[in-house]
């Protein structure tokens, strides 16, 4: 029973033992030191609304990460309440309906978003009450800046604010925030920086100095709390100064500096604070160098997958100067135009090359998005290219029509590298043994016969046909 389960385990594709470009939600590799905070009853067993004389060690921390996540932003003040990001989404709206209150403007409810921007900023505005107004991009994939001052002219009057991902979901720095964020405040608006993408940015680049307004920090993604597979996740939000008076406080145990009649996005005061010491433990342990240098190995492994990969998957978008931000999207679409064969269909194969499939179809359907996290070593991001460019060679030898190729029946799938069981004749199979250099799987072989003198009889297969092709 234990090696049967110790080989359904080997099934499995875990971050510690493959590269998943899945993107940051995924998250980096975690250090032990950060998440055995966690365990301890001092922040494990502290109730939520603990009288706050039971509580100065939590208060202390508390306050040196709040300092830190400033540092890192360039923002005046730091609400910890929002459970998620797309809680510190709302929590930034409500907190500029607000400010826009407070000014008289309560006619402002008009939210601008590119469609270059995280998807879950309609349903935040929408839910905070605004209403949503499409700006364009280029064919660059930036905002279309005379598209957003028409918009921003045309709602003047009742402009709430834009919210832009920065960099953005198409991969790239929007190489004119600066400008974006003074045409929305020429126009009375207030602009929402997502922080989605913040591992692009911490240590290079401050929202708060550049023009925004509000941002959420994923401490789920830059800061290290584990989240994919359905964790507790930290979307604290940044503020300016202008802003502080309406972040969130809590009607139990009310926040100190806020008005009791405070907007609440979490029932607790400081949102699930017990993982919190993860990222006090992560930003103390690597500094203001070792943050910067992780924000830098970031940009820098998106930019080397997109430059290996271009010639054989076309990048979607780069910026003028032919680079991408924190991750690159392959167009998909000209491959499955000529061969039938979708993203769907690559990102399965990618799996039996032993690696987690990416993003599919967003944030433009038919494309891939790769999106490295800063713990992959050059080691890893050279296998999953190697197994891209391989995939790539066997669709072209597919589109050509060469020999050996076979579809496979429906349910059918070629196993995970090293697996083992009893396989049909015709199915292509990865081998134990004899991987190609970087670690990826040797050629496909084919089964052609059964036993034959006590051997198996196999013959190169040069490419699989895969469901859909």
């Amino acid at each position: 029973m234990l090696r049967y389960m110790r080989y359904l385990e080997d099934k499995d594709i875990a971050l510690n033992r493959a590269m998943i470009p899945l993107g940051s939600c995924t998250m980096k590799l975690n250090a032990t030191t950060e998440m055995l905070p966690v365990t301890w009853p001092e922040f494990a067993g502290l109730h939520p609304f603990a009288p706050a004389d039971q509580t100065a060690g939590y208060q202390a921390m508390l306050a040196e990460l709040e300092h830190m996540l400033l540092e890192c932003t360039g923002y005046d003040a730091i609400s910890l309440q929002p459970n998620a990001g797309s809680q510190g989404e709302y929590a930034g709206l409500l907190a500029i309906r607000r400010y826009h209150e407070s000014r008289g403007d309560t006619q402002r409810n008009i939210c601008l978003i590119p469609s270059s921007a995280h998807g879950t900023n309609p349903a935040s505005a929408a839910l905070a009450g605004m209403k949503v107004v499409i700006v364009e991009c280029d064919a660059l994939g930036n905002v279309d800046l005379d598209d957003l001052r028409d918009k921003a002219g045309r709602h003047r009057e009742d402009l709430a604010c834009i919210m832009v991902t920065y960099p953005s979901t198409h991969g790239v720095f929007e190489e004119s925030i600066v400008e974006l964020c003074e045409i929305v405040h020429e126009h009375g608006g207030q602009v929402y920086v997502d922080g989605a993408n913040l591992n692009a940015l911490v240590g290079i680049a401050a929202p708060g100095q550049f023009g925004a307004d509000v941002s959420h920090l994923n401490l789920h993604k830059t800061f290290c709390i584990p989240h994919g597979g359905g964790g507790p996740g930290m979307g604290p939000i940044g503020v300016g100064a202008h802003l502080q008076p309406f972040l969130p406080t809590n009607p139990v145990q009310p926040l100190p500096g806020l008005p009791a009649d405070n907007d609440v996005v979490s029932s607790a005061p400081y949102g699930s604070a017990s993982i919190l010491p993860i990222s006090w433990a992560y930003i103390a342990l690597m500094g203001g160098e070792g943050l910067t240098e992780a924000t830098k190995v970031a940009i820098l492994s998106a930019n080397y997958i997109a430059h290996r990969l271009q010639n054989h998957f076309p990048v979607l978008y780069t910026g003028s100067s032919g680079n991408v931000a924190h991750e690159c999207i392959l167009d998909i679409r000209p491959i499955k135009e000529a061969s039938g064969i979708t993203e769907e269909d690559i990102a399965k194969r990618l799996i039996d090359y032993g690696f987690h499939a990416p993003t599919m179809s967003f944030p433009v359907a038919g494309t891939l998005m790769v999106e490295p996290t800063e713990s992959e070593s050059l080691e890893e991001l050279d296998r999953f290219c190697d197994a891209m460019i391989a995939i790539r060679e066997e669709i072209t030898a597919v589109q050509r029509g060469q020999a050996g190729c076979r579809r496979q029946s429906p349910g059918q799938r070629a196993p995970y590298p090293g697996g083992r069981g009893r396989h049909r004749l015709g199915t292509p199979l990865l081998p134990r043994a004899g991987r190609l250099s970087g670690g990826v799987p040797a050629p496909l072989q084919v089964l052609v016969a059964g036993q034959s003198g006590g051997q198996r009889l196999w013959r190169p297969a040069p490419a699989l046909l895969l469901p859909g092709g």
